[in-house]
């Protein structure tokens, strides 16, 4: 969801004639290809659908997500019973007793766990019952065992009891035929203990998407190598391997491709073989080392949607498919990248996973904050700005990240990030604004 809007642009958004060039595989001669709005390039993910179902063993089902609704195929409990240790009465054997004026019954026997009632309780009767006991026929309700006193085969009730008192009855919990889990729930720690309540032992689910990671890059070394001059650690490798598990996907690792068009063609086609989706990382820009473009749109069946999006930070990201397989070419710099797969890469990659497509705005937490200092952006883009969250005064502030699109500090001290859309010049310090938080 976008951020308040505050300061209109009076014209017409600016850039929206701004194109990239895209250099055409076979002639070498630049293309012109238009950018796009955010939502627009967000718009091309939606025919991508999920990539197959499986049957998993309901201890495993936590993080899946379920290709089928989910049904409760008993009443849940299946059996009335006591919220509380005490025993089990008729509530009218128990008007008007207190301390002074205690009500007596007989008791008559105890429920046992995991046993049913040794007979109906009778009129003037009660039965010590276990939290958790089966309520016998006849009571509609439990007198806590601290209101009572027992001696001489009798109990003295201190407190009138009410129907259905300290009572869960039959199906209170789940109902038989009610649907308990959607298809496409991503199932949390303890829809798997409702599973197995219900007597699920198995589950079908949506298969986990494979993510094929392509980093490119002559400069890019391991980070257990010293970068000598002109190199760096490759970082966008292992942060997206990260990024994609957390997303519910299986990253698959081809490694670090240098500059060379026919290697990074080469990955190309074995992750293609392999993946559901492939993401490249760096060379998705125009210049004479970005050959991203350029390999994708060699493949037999390529179709290049976006190259080029209105936003700040990753302007140059690239958007195709091959076949039915979705491809990301994402930027090189480190915070580029991570935004762009944070806005289009982690929808995408719980949508090939089954969860319906939700813009990473409302798929995600978010908290309203305000502004701490004021933003300024430039018409005719969305910027993604990343802040630190401050709770103040019993409110969240929003404190605008420094530095650049290469900078990973400024995505390791942010909380979350805020959307300031293309029509807004400013966002002045006080006002409210919706952060999307980093989980």
């Amino acid at each position: 969801m976008p951020a308040a809007r505050h300061t209109r642009a009076m014209t017409s958004r600016a850039g929206a004639s701004r194109r990239s060039s895209l250099p055409d595989p076979h002639t070498g001669t630049p293309s012109r290809f238009p950018l796009v709005t955010c939502d627009e390039a967000f718009a091309t993910l939606r025919p991508f659908g999920p990539v197959g179902t499986e049957t998993v063993a309901v201890e495993d089902v936590c993080g899946r997500v379920l290709a089928r609704a989910v049904r409760a195929t008993i009443d849940v409990p299946h059996f009335a019973r006591a919220y509380m240790d005490g025993y089990a009465v008729r509530a009218a054997d128990t008007t008007h007793a207190s301390d002074a004026t205690p009500a007596t019954l007989r008791v008559t026997g105890s429920i046992e766990m995991g046993a049913a009632a040794p007979g109906p309780l009778r009129r003037g009767a009660a039965m010590r019952i276990p939290t958790g006991g089966m309520i016998p026929s006849g009571a509609d309700a439990v007198v806590m065992v601290e209101h009572t006193s027992e001696s001489d085969g009798t109990v003295r009730i201190a407190r009138a009891a009410t129907p259905g008192q300290h009572v869960m009855r039959r199906g209170e919990d789940m109902r038989r035929g009610v649907e308990l889990f959607p298809a496409g729930h991503r199932c949390r720690p303890h829809d798997v203990g409702a599973l197995a309540g219900i007597g699920v032992s198995r589950a079908l689910v949506y298969r986990r998407p494979r993510v094929a990671i392509i980093a490119t890059g002559s400069e890019i070394v391991p980070p257990d190598v010293t970068p000598g001059p002109g190199q760096v650690r490759s970082v966008n490798q292992y942060s997206l391997r990260a990024m994609i598990e957390a997303a519910g996907g299986v990253a698959v690792d081809c490694g670090v491709i240098p500059d060379k068009q026919a290697a990074i063609a080469r990955a190309f086609r074995r992750a293609l073989r392999q993946a559901d989706l492939v993401l490249f990382s760096g060379g998705s820009s125009v210049g004479t080392k970005d050959l991203t473009p350029a390999v994708i749109t060699a493949e037999r069946g390529a179709r290049l949607l976006v190259h080029g999006i209105r936003i700040k930070p990753g302007k140059p990201t690239v958007i195709a498919r091959v076949g039915k397989t979705p491809v990301l070419g994402l930027p090189g710099h480190p915070v580029s990248a991570l935004v762009v797969f944070e806005v289009f890469g982690t929808p995408l990659v719980r949508r090939l996973g089954g969860e319906p497509l939700t813009d990473a705005f409302t798929a995600r937490l978010r908290v309203i904050a305000r502004l701490a200092a004021p933003v300024w952006s430039v018409a005719g883009r969305d910027d993604f700005v990343r802040v630190r969250l401050e709770l103040h005064d019993r409110e969240w502030l929003a404190h605008p990240a420094s530095g650049g699109s290469a900078e990973i500090a400024s995505l390791v001290h942010a909380d979350g990030m805020l959307r300031v859309d293309a029509a807004t010049l400013t966002l002045p310090a006080g006002v409210p604004v919706m952060v999307q938080c980093f989980l």
